[in-house]
């Protein structure tokens, strides 16, 4: 089929981990050399840490250190990290193939069959690695329970030697307070990022290479544009690339051009409005009209611009009203850093604009501003302030206040949307895009969201309560978390509804601990259908 049309012996971008068609770009090398030097010598029985956007080859290179490793090395492979810390210990004697103890439910005698092994392990030379792919899904049980597993040790050295692979959630999740021991515990992190533009046509021309094909077929705007739509993630590429081939071999082209690159994207990466049935003029014109009143019906009021006291308000100029349509014109090619400094350090503009979202005015929260965030800012609407990655915030779906830093200072901004590629802020007064690896330069993971519950939420229920709060807890994790029906009688936060709450959490990308806590109540109302949401497309 398209192999033969390309001179090709196999698929060149197929998205499998397979080590031939690695393609190590500078970054990638210092992240293989991170692997090994913690497997070697120099690790010192600590952790290390390995984190990377979705697609970015994390789990490729675990493949080529499992190639590279020395011949008196035995390794543990978890690649299912969604165990309690029981289940964890079985999986890694299996691994090592330790004879299980009868008691194979006993966490004590599992870590004594481990312990004797790694002593036994030590005396004939041999050096033990536990690697844990996908490790930003451990459990917080389970990752006390890896800690508590350096501590197997003799007077001299560590016995066992770990490696934690992981999205960057993971790093979020180590940044909590109750995982410190752990975190201190890690001699060496490294982040992948993704692949420039240079970089990104080295990758497909090794691929194609490696494959069998003679004469490169892209062109180099088809390249370009390949590295648009996928930001530099190998995995994007390959599946881009791929669909690309496939219409350049249905249309006999042996030359890819970016119309066929941007065609492909379109098909792989996400559905676009063209696709909707068209309709008739009559139709089109009806449906505008019907569309224009309903949104002139829902649509929610905006608050109105605040007065400056007395004092000030001959000193400022009167506040442009700002909506998260304000678009505030910018010279071409202006970056995000210059963006921060025109916005400056004050946080009320963004924490204004954020409460206005939400139809709430500004004078009726508690706080003038984000720099302090207390649990209730009215009545019915809550304050949550924290840590979290891009990809978590994207799931829990609201908008949300970020701390940015430049060089000239800090500045706030309120994320509007976000896609693969790009998000989108209200920053310095108006609307401004700009790509994902530009806001991740620019921000630590600090953010503050608001979101809506009623009042009896004020003090959230912990297992085996039950009232209003348990009440409208469970309702939720019904929709959403596949809670079963309740029996009649009050609802109780059981266990039931606890291990449905570990299910939410997991997949809101929260730390699966069962409480529900602040991010736990923002994630069940995430759902809701008031308030405002974040914009998945930013076309």
């Amino acid at each position: 089929m398209y192999l033969e049309h390309y001179g090709l012996t196999e698929p060149p971008f197929s998205i499998t981990p397979d080590p031939r068609f690695v393609y190590l770009s500078e970054r990638h090398r210092d992240a293989l050399a991170h692997l090994l030097f913690g497997i070697g010598q120099g690790g010192g029985g600590g952790f290390v840490q390995l984190t990377g956007e979705v697609g970015t080859g994390k789990t490729t290179l675990c493949r080529l250190l499992l190639e590279q490793l020395p011949e008196n090395t035995r390794v543990a492979l978890v690649l299912n990290p969604r165990v309690d810390p029981v289940e964890l210990l079985q999986t890694i004697c299996q691994e090592l193939r330790i004879r299980l103890p009868a008691k194979r439910s006993s966490q004590k005698a599992l870590v004594d069959a481990l312990n004797a092994y790694l002593l036994e392990a030590y005396a004939q030379g041999l050096r033990v690695v536990l690697i844990i792919d996908e490790a930003q899904n451990l459990s917080v049980e389970a990752l006390e329970q890896v800690r508590l597993l350096t501590n197997l040790e003799t007077d001299t050295q560590k016995l066992l030697q770990i490696i934690l692979l992981g999205q960057p959630e993971l790093r979020d999740l180590l940044a909590r307070e109750d995982l410190r021991q752990l975190a201190q515990r890690i001699t060496a992190r490294f982040h992948l990022t993704p692949l420039d533009a240079g970089e990104l046509e080295h990758y497909l021309r090794h691929r194609y290479a490696v494959a069998g094909g003679q004469r490169f077929p892209f062109t180099k705007l088809a390249v370009k544009r390949i590295h648009q739509h996928s930001g530099g993630v190998p995995r994007l590429a390959n599946i881009i690339a791929e669909r690309a081939l496939l219409a350049g071999y249905a249309h006999d082209e042996a030359q890819i051009g970016e119309r066929w690159v941007d065609r492909a994207a379109r098909e792989a990466l996400a559905p676009r409005l063209s696709k909707l049935p068209k309709l008739n003029a009559a139709h089109g014109v009806g449906a505008v009209i019907a569309l224009a009143a309903l949104g002139f019906w829902l649509w929610p009021e905006r608050p109105a611009p605040e007065p400056l006291p007395a004092t000030t308000t001959a000193a400022l100029p009167a506040p442009a009203p700002a909506t998260v349509e304000t678009v505030v014109p910018y010279l071409p090619g202006e970056s995000l850093a210059q963006r921060i400094a025109l916005a400056g350090a004050s946080a009320e503009p963004a924490w204004r604009q954020l409460l206005g979202l939400w139809t709430v005015r500004a004078q009726e929260a508690a706080v003038a501003d984000a720099s302090r965030c207390p649990p209730v800012v009215s009545p019915g609407l809550y304050c949550l302030r924290g840590r979290a990655s891009l990809d978590k915030l994207a799931a829990l779906g609201r908008p949300a206040l970020l701390r940015l830093s430049g060089p000239a200072g800090e500045s706030w901004a309120v994320l509007l949307g976000a896609d693969a590629l790009r998000v989108r802020l209200w920053l310095g007064g108006g609307r401004f895009d700009t790509d994902r690896l530009a806001l991740e330069r620019h921000w630590r993971g600090d953010y503050v969201a608001v979101w809506r519950g009623p009042a009896f939420l004020s003090t959230p229920p912990a297992a085996g309560d039950s009232g209003p709060a348990v009440d409208w807890i469970n309702d939720r994790l019904r929709d959403r978390a596949g809670l079963a029906d309740a029996d009649a009688g009050p609802a109780v936060l059981d266990d039931a509804s606890v291990a449905a709450v570990r299910r939410l959490q997991t997949a809101h990308g929260l730390a699966a601990d069962g409480v529900v806590g602040p991010e736990t109540l923002l994630a069940l109302s995430s759902g809701d259908g008031d308030g405002p949401r974040l914009r998945r497309g930013l076309d």
